[in-house]
């Protein structure tokens, strides 16, 4: 395959050899010439080059100077994007697609016998299009019948588009060369009625001609002319059907695996989509330099399928490859971009999106992840200029939109977070989200009834359990309107108290730090969902997957593996969670646990000690988890002999640990593990010493166990004094003030700035039962003192 340096030299020998007025482009005439000249052997009509022409200039519409023409920088972008093979350029190269080499391309047939432009350009192709004159007939037939059947659905009005423009496009390539974006009018059929049936039994008799033909070969260029034809019209499941006898035809073809994918990914099936892909990489591989300059389309395609899983980190490889193999392939450093941005790594997320955005500077839907990016950063002002350069660029994106509103919330900014939900609202009528944000963001800005107002509207679109918590919040604020620190939120004016000044009575009743950090373990476990993941699917993986030992750059053995294949681990844990959901997961684990895992950034991750570190948040008992970490240890190579573990890997475990999990106490004593000479062994009972350890063990874990349990029950109609929401959990209450405080503010050290005391002391109560059995002992002990 030929080098980015040496390629240029060619087309930049091919650009000259054509530019006969030596301007710097090339016009029509001269992209005409160059079409006929790098295909010898086809006789096209006039229709057939202005069809051509027509494509070329539409596409690379950017590259196009004035009455000049195409660029040298646009023809080189055609080959980039696999429009030819540059090696070939001894008798030029095609300009619409797929290798000259093509095999199905029969030197004795010439599209020159269709005379009438009325087919897209793929059609008149001479490497991908239509081969035999048979097969025109069975395309003018086709057209017909869609034709028949689009004006029927429209007359009964079962006809239906959506525009896509409001969206971030999914940026795959839909074609083998030149990458354009999915029509943005998607067209939905209605399947169900008398006229789609008799579609579908004419089709039926299409194919039956096509697969009369006389050759394997015909029979093969009429399938996928009728899988074309169809996919342009956006019949997917039918061009499926098409592509798919295609594929059964010529197993070893690139395009018929590649178009069957793009229809399976329209229609939802992404896994399936994967498979074929996956083929279609197989057969250009095995094909050498033949389909070599379309691998990046492919490695696309595949990665956008395999975001449709939720597997976004095997996707950022893909897209990755693709990038390596045609530098200038914007929409994959794009793709790349917003794929590391969702798994958390913002600042290699800004630099692919920065590169996509200087080869496409009108690129929206890049300029709004890149904003999404530099606001995770922290680089709020610069996200906002980037944000509204997306919006000018797109007025209807609604990603744009939306997240800009996040981040105005986020900011304070609330008039203008609720200005950008309404605009959200006006393109996307239906979007709860933005109706109970634009709520908050009211409420936030002081307009109580006008937020009351967009509450019920929300209401309206769905009947979630957040909208009824804010609606409860709502007329908690009624009964007490008071301001807040300086605002209108809704929380009472509140002070925060140093952590030595907040007592707790009884042993039962949590430290506000340890409540803090398992409060932040609880939100990892939420975001997750490893709490429904029972342990014991941690002691299944060990067991069933069995992973190679390989040796670390300091000659230690381990059983290691790249963050991709531990993707693919997480997905037989958490298979039960939808692909955008097990997406969030993979996020949280990656910021939380494989960063610290994976600190020198080799992209390699210990998977015992990964499976250690995941065990105490899973579900099942508390017992059953220690016991899996300790088996997880066990199971690693420099432990897997006996029945114990070096006390050095428990002291690491341990540290790594609480590094992971309670990060208040400091990462800088991970690297102070003492003793690493020592050779002395620990058993499971003494590990459990180590483990359960309140000082420099997890003996958080108690408090966590009981998050667990009690982080759905409520206290009926006690409210939190300071966020005025009803208490979830636990129920701290304020012996002497008597106020009470719900877990966030009593980790937080938030108390109402009306209480001004020396000291604060506070009883916990896990559930309504505990206050009650408080208040009668209390009883009971008044009762025996009077007497």
């Amino acid at each position: 395959m030929a080098t980015r340096g040496s390629r240029s030299e060619k087309v930049r020998r091919i650009f000259q050899q054509f530019d006969g007025n030596h301007d710097g482009g090339l016009n029509r005439e001269e992209m005409a010439a160059l079409v006929v000249a790098v295909n010898p052997r086809v006789k096209f009509s006039d229709e057939q080059i202005n069809a051509i022409l027509d494509e070329v200039f539409r596409t690379y519409g950017e590259f196009i100077d004035g009455e000049k023409g195409l660029t040298y920088e646009g023809l080189l972008r055609t080959y980039d994007d696999g429009a030819g093979d540059v090696d070939h350029d001894g008798q030029g190269v095609p300009m619409a697609s797929e290798a000259s080499s093509s095999s199905i391309v029969d030197e004795r047939v010439a599209v020159e016998t269709q005379k009438k432009q009325r087919t897209a350009a793929w059609a008149v192709s001479p490497n991908h299009g239509i081969v035999f004159d048979d097969t025109w007939k069975i395309v003018d037939d086709l057209e017909i019948l869609v034709k028949r059947l689009k004006s029927k659905q429209a007359k009964e009005g079962k006809l239906k588009a959506d525009n896509f423009d409001a969206y971030s496009d999914a940026g795959w390539s839909r074609e083998l060369g030149p990458s354009s974006e999915i029509t943005e009018k998607r067209v939905l059929w209605e399947e169900s009625g008398h006229d789609y049936s008799v579609f579908l039994k004419e089709l039926g008799g299409l194919r039956g001609r096509a697969d009369a033909a006389r050759s394997r070969e015909e029979v093969f260029d009429g399938h996928m002319a009728i899988g074309r034809v169809l996919y342009e019209h956006q019949l997917f499941k039918e061009a499926l059907v098409s592509f798919k006898r295609a594929c059964d035809l010529q197993p070893v073809d690139v395009r018929p695996h590649f178009r069957a994918g793009n229809c399976l990914y329209v229609i939802g099936k992404y896994k399936e989509a994967k498979e074929e892909f996956l083929l279609a990489l197989e057969a250009a591989e095995a094909g050498g330099n033949q389909w070599a300059y379309l691998l990046p389309q492919i490695y696309v395609n595949l990665g956008i399928s395999l975001e449709g899983e939720g597997m976004v980190l095997s996707a950022c490889e893909y897209y990755r490859e693709a990038a390596i193999l045609c530098p200038t392939h914007f929409r994959a450093l794009k793709l790349l971009g917003s794929a590391l941005f969702g798994v958390g790594e913002y600042r290699a997320a800004v630099k692919a999106l920065e590169e996509a955005i200087f080869m496409k500077p009108d690129y929206a839907d890049a300029h709004c992840d890149l904003a999404s990016a530099l606001h995770a950063m922290g680089e709020d002002e610069r996200a906002i200029e980037v944000f509204q350069k997306a919006i000018d660029l797109k007025p209807g994106h609604v990603d744009a939109l939306y997240n800009l509103g996040g981040l105005y919330m986020d900011l304070g900014r609330f008039q203008r977070a609720s200005e950008m939900y309404t605009r959200v609202l006006a393109v996307w009528p239906n979007h709860w989200r933005a109706q109970l944000n634009k709520a908050v963001s009211l409420l936030g800005a002081g307009e109580t009834d006008e937020a009351k107002k967009a509450l019920k509207e929300a209401l309206k679109m769905t009947n979630r359990v957040e909208l009824h918590d804010a609606i409860s919040h709502l007329k908690q604020l009624q009964k007490k309107k008071t301001k807040a620190n300086g605002d209108s939120s809704g929380e009472v004016a509140f002070m925060i108290v140093e952590a030595s000044k907040f007592k707790v009575v009884g042993d039962k009743t949590t430290v506000r730090q340890e409540l803090a950090n398992a409060l932040q373990i609880r939100a990892l476990q939420r975001v997750t969902r490893l709490n429904r993941c029972n342990v014991e699917l941690l002691k299944k993986e060990m067991s069933q997957h069995d992973v190679p030992v390989s040796y670390s750059g300091n000659g230690i053995p381990e059983k290691s593996i790249r963050k991709p294949s531990l993707e693919e681990i997480l997905r037989r844990l958490l298979n039960f969670l939808k692909p955008e959901t097990f997406q969030g997961a993979v996020k949280a684990i990656n910021e939380r646990i494989l960063s610290v895992l994976d600190e020198n950034g080799s992209g390699r991750v210990d998977v015992g000690m990964f499976y250690a570190i995941l065990a105490p948040i899973c579900g099942g008992p508390p017992e059953r988890r220690k016991r899996i970490a300790f088996d997880a240890l066990l199971w690693r190579p420099m432990n897997e002999d006996g029945a114990q573990i070096k006390k050095v890997d428990a002291t690491g475990y341990i540290k790594l640990l609480r590094a992971i999990y309670v990060p208040s106490q400091g990462v800088s004593e991970l690297m102070e593990v003492h003793g690493e000479s020592d050779t002395s062994l620990v058993s499971f009972s003494e590990f459990l010493v180590m483990f359960d350890d309140p000082d420099w063990g997890f003996g958080i874990m108690s408090t966590l166990m009981k998050l667990e349990t009690g982080d759905r029950k409520r206290h009926g109609n006690y409210v939190c004094a300071v966020c005025r929401y009803p208490i979830i959990g636990s129920r701290f209450k304020e012996i002497k003030c008597n106020f009470n405080l719900c877990n966030q503010c009593y980790s937080e050290g938030k108390v109402p700035s009306t209480f001004k005391q020396e000291e604060f002391k506070f009883k916990e109560y896990g559930s309504e039962a505990d206050a009650i059995k408080d208040k009668c002992a209390c009883f009971t002990l008044q009762s025996h003192n009077q007497k």
